[in-house]
């Protein structure tokens, strides 16, 4: 049946907008700023794909990093239905697989969970 599409203070997960960089040093003052868009169901765990996707991309690990914000991305206008078109990137058993779905939903979160709920 799956998760739930909703808990009670609204949907399971969330959008979460977060910036981090380098530690400081003498060498390098001031750092390049990476920023990264994810959904997860808490800020925390939202840190924590940062922190894993930036030891895959780039050189830097938590030890030797900081996270200079960590925002949650609300919706503007959540009364009128749109059309989302989502691109997916998943493994299977037998590979690697892309894929573009569309969903309609009054926010991009509702998107998401029906995404997440289908897989």
């Amino acid at each position: 049946m799956g998760g739930p599409r909703k808990t009670a203070g609204g949907f399971k997960y969330h959008q979460y907008q977060i910036v981090g960089r380098h530690t400081p040093t003498e060498a390098e003052p001031s750092p390049k700023l990476y920023r990264m868009k994810m959904w997860s169901t808490d800020a925390v765990r939202a840190r924590s794909k940062f922190w894993y996707f930036m030891s895959m991309l780039t050189k830097v690990k938590k030890a030797n990093g900081q996270i200079i914000a960590c925002n949650e991305i609300f919706e503007e206008d959540a009364s009128t239905v749109q059309n989302y078109g989502i691109w997916v990137r998943f493994t299977s058993r037998s590979g690697e697989h892309n894929m573009y779905k569309e969903y309609r939903d009054t926010t991009l979160n509702g998107a998401v969970e029906q995404m997440y709920d289908e897989m």
